[in-house]
C-alpha cells in the first residue's frame, strides 16, 4: 500500500489550463453577483486575481529559499511576514486608535517564535531544524489566522468600549482600575476573535477535511500522516490565537485610558 501512496505522490499536477479554469469559475460566480446585484463581483475578482499572482510569487520564493538551505534567509523571509502582517492586521481592523503598530508586532513575534521554539522543534522535529519548507509554510498558516483574529478582536474591543462608555467611567469613578473597568470588553473581544478557529477546530474530520490535509492526500501523501499534521496545525493555531488574542488585548487596553486613568473619549 505505501508502494501505491508514494507512485502516486505528485501524480495531479495543476497546469496553466488548470489555473485558466479556475479563474473562468470565479467569472462566472462574479457575472452571477452582477445580475443579481450583489455588488461582490469586482472584489471577489479583485480578490482571486490577487491570491494567484501572491501564492506563485510566495511558491516562486519559497522554492529559492528551499534551494538555498540557509537558516537566515528562512528567517529573513519570516520576519517580511511579519511586517507585512502587521500592515494587513492594521488595516482590517476597523474604529481602531493609530499608533497600534508595535504591539501588533510585539504580538505576532511572540506567537511566531513559540511556534517554532514548541512546535516546529519540539513536535515535527525537522532536519535540519530550520528546514524552509516547515519553517515558511507553518509560519504563513499562523500569521494567516492570527491576523484575521487579532483584528477581529480589537475592532470588537474598541467598538465595544465607545458603546460601554458610560459604564467604563461609571466603574472607573466607583474606584475600579482602568483593567477592571476594560475587563468585560477584553473577555468579548478575545471570545470573538477566536469563534472561527475554534469552529474549524470542532469542525475538522467528519465534516471539513481542512486544506491542508486535502493538499497532502491529493499530492500523494499518507493520509493518516496527513491527518496528524492537519490535527497538530490547527491545535497550535487555536492554541496560539488564544494567547495573541489575549496578548494584543493586554497591550492596547490602556490606550482607551489616559495616564490620570481617566476614560479617553477619542478613543
Amino acid at each position: 500500500m505505501n508502494d501505491v501512496v508514494s507512485a502516486n505522490a505528485g501524480a495531479y499536477p495543476i497546469d496553466g489550463w488548470g489555473l485558466l479554469i479556475t479563474v473562468i469559475l470565479v467569472a462566472v460566480a462574479a457575472g452571477m453577483s452582477f445580475v443579481m446585484k450583489l455588488g461582490v463581483e469586482r472584489r471577489m475578482l479583485w480578490a482571486t486575481l490577487r491570491s494567484l499572482v501572491q501564492l506563485l510569487a510566495m511558491g516562486y520564493i519559497i522554492r529559492f529559499v528551499i534551494a538555498w538551505n540557509n537558516p537566515w534567509i528562512c528567517f529573513a523571509l519570516i520576519a517580511v511576514m511579519i511586517v507585512a502582517a502587521v500592515q494587513i492586521t492594521l488595516t482590517r481592523a476597523s474604529n481602531i486608535p493609530k499608533g497600534l503598530a508595535p504591539q501588533v508586532f510585539l504580538t505576532l513575534l511572540v506567537c511566531v517564535i513559540l511556534q517554532i521554539s514548541v512546535v516546529i522543534e519540539l513536535i515535527v522535529r525537522p532536519k535540519p531544524w530550520y528546514a524552509p519548507a516547515v519553517l515558511v509554510t507553518m509560519a504563513g498558516m499562523l500569521l494567516g489566522n492570527v491576523v484575521a483574529a487579532t483584528a477581529v478582536a480589537m475592532s470588537r474591543f474598541f467598538s465595544d468600549m465607545k458603546s460601554r462608555r458610560y459604564e467604563v467611567e461609571m466603574l472607573l469613578a466607583l474606584g475600579a482600575t482602568p483593567f477592571e473597568a476594560a475587563k468585560p470588553s477584553i473577555v468579548s473581544s478575545v471570545k470573538m476573535g477566536m469563534i472561527p478557529t475554534i469552529s474549524q477546530l470542532a469542525s475538522s474530520g467528519i465534516v471539513l477535511i481542512p486544506g491542508m490535509m486535502a493538499g497532502q492526500v491529493i499530492a500523494g501523501a499518507d493520509p493518516l500522516t496527513a491527518a496528524k499534521y492537519q490535527f497538530v496545525v490547527l491545535a497550535v493555531i487555536s492554541a496560539l490565537t488564544l494567547i495573541a488574542d489575549s496578548l494584543i488585548m493586554v497591550l492596547v487596553y490602556r490606550t482607551s485610558f489616559t495616564a490620570l486613568d481617566q476614560y479617553r473619549a477619542e478613543s
